[in-house]
């Protein structure tokens, strides 16, 4: 009897369709998903090309002062990109995957971004991890909404269970079979995905993976609880989809909107202002207390005395020093704001099995908010690394021709991160468990 309401299934126009669609629709964001990494990948190549020649044209027009030159010049650290992103662009298509930092102020640098599109950021990319969020609860919301009510409806459901003995294995079977349709569109996209992406197989790949088929049986158990309360098909097919607009939808944008209240993080803007404010001041000031501080942020630099005169290199980048020193409150204030949002999405969104599937997906293909803060860390880290390299050689105004200057390549940065397989799999997996036990015991009461 299942095979033959299989046969009769996989045959129906509507079902084929939806089937291709999806399918289709999955091709095109693992091709969007292709196309953004060969963007990052030729942004890099591009940026590694420019340094150098960036660097050769700069010491022909200033060959004179190392401190000049250091004012100009550019290094670049990269954000490399996985081949894994491509299923989950998340932030990476707004945050930049290349900071070039000279070795002045930090903080004006650290959060420049290029100017884009409004309406494109409005629409958003078109990758696997969308489809498999808001396109596949669909298709299971279709395939599933009628399973019991169209029996009834049509009079057959008392023929079905006297023939099958028990009415709720006989619904999880005709549930299952919809559930074995459906992922096998998901696995011939995740094979066209290893394919067309080069993805290795790892950890990562397998924590997408799961996280995913975790999330198609949360909805498949979803639309049985809502089966099992043996409504009519209109009030299933509402309720189905009212369910779906408020997790994918509703809910996360309360919570975004709560946590933007919450953690507002207006600094941003204020550290860039302190910091060109501190700087700007300091033309003012008496070069002592300037020196003071710069001596005492670099204790071993205090044996570069202050060179007579109106100006100096020490005293310009003491000048440039001091600036970041004065913002360093507003940007540790809000780089611990950004983390408590972070850290806050994640533990409101263990309670909501669609942001959380969301937010893993991202951090599963580095491409979250706590990745992009690792970034800007690392990127710190290395603007702190190029000026205490080069500081000497300002100080002690050693020729521009004695650096060897070939050394400087683009850095990278890749996030080294573990996968927590508790965090990852234990909130789907424990909500698709107690929808379906509801989902029986409900079904076992209406018996009763």
């Amino acid at each position: 009897m299942i095979s033959l309401a299989f046969k009769n299934f996989i045959r129906s126009g509507s079902v084929i369709t939806g089937l291709s669609l999806l399918f289709l629709t999955g091709l095109l964001s693992l091709f969007i998903g292709k196309q953004f990494l060969t963007k990052q990948q030729q942004h890099i190549a591009d940026v590694s090309a420019w340094q150098q020649e960036h660097i050769d044209r700069n010491i022909r027009h200033f060959d004179k002062e190392t401190g000049l030159l250091l004012y100009y010049l550019r290094f670049s650290i990269a954000h490399e990109s996985e081949p894994i992103n491509g299923l989950s662009i998340g932030q990476r298509d707004v945050n930049h995957s290349v900071k070039s930092l000279t070795i002045r102020n930090l903080e004006a640098q650290l959060y420049d971004t290029d100017l884009y599109n409004p309406s494109s950021l409005l629409l958003g990319n078109l990758d696997l991890s969308f489809v498999i969020i808001y396109l596949f609860p669909l298709l299971i919301i279709a395939l599933s909404y009628n399973l019991l009510s169209s029996e009834k409806e049509n009079g057959t459901w008392k023929l079905l269970t006297v023939q099958s003995g028990n009415p709720t294995r006989l619904l999880l079977q005709l549930m299952a079979m919809r559930g074995t349709v459906v992922f096998s569109v998901f696995m011939l996209l995740m094979v066209a995905a290893i394919g067309m992406l080069s993805l290795p197989f790892n950890a990562t790949l397998l924590a997408f993976f799961g996280v995913s088929a975790l999330y198609l049986l949360f909805w498949l158990a979803t639309s049985f609880w809502v089966v099992s309360w043996q409504k009519s098909t209109a009030v299933n097919a509402v309720s189905l989809l009212t369910i779906w607009v408020v997790l994918t939808i509703v809910a996360p944008a309360v919570i975004n909107s709560f946590l933007i209240n919450r953690y507002p993080v207006p600094e941003a803007l204020d550290t860039a202002v302190k910091q060109r404010k501190g700087y700007h001041e300091k033309w003012d000031m008496d070069k002592k207390v300037t020196m003071d501080k710069f001596y005492a942020h670099y204790p071993q630099f205090r044996k570069y005395p202050l060179p007579p005169g109106e100006f100096s290199w020490l005293w310009y980048y003491a000048m440039q020093q001091m600036g970041d020193d004065d913002a360093q409150q507003q940007s540790h204030e809000l780089k611990e704001k950004l983390k408590n949002r972070e850290q806050a999405g994640n533990k409101v969104a263990l309670f909501i099995p669609t942001l959380h599937a969301q937010l893993q997906m991202n951090n599963i293909a580095q491409s979250g908010l706590g990745n992009h803060l690792q970034f800007i860390d690392s990127a710190a880290r290395f603007h702190e690394k190029m000026r205490l390299h080069f500081y000497p050689r300002i100080f002690e105004n050693t020729p521009v021709s004695r650096e060897n200057w070939q050394q400087f390549k683009v850095a990278s940065f890749t996030d080294k991160s573990s996968v927590n397989w508790v965090i990852l799999l234990l909130p789907l997996l424990l909500s698709t468990i107690l929808l379906l036990a509801l989902s029986i015991f409900q079904l076992q009461s209406h018996k009763e």
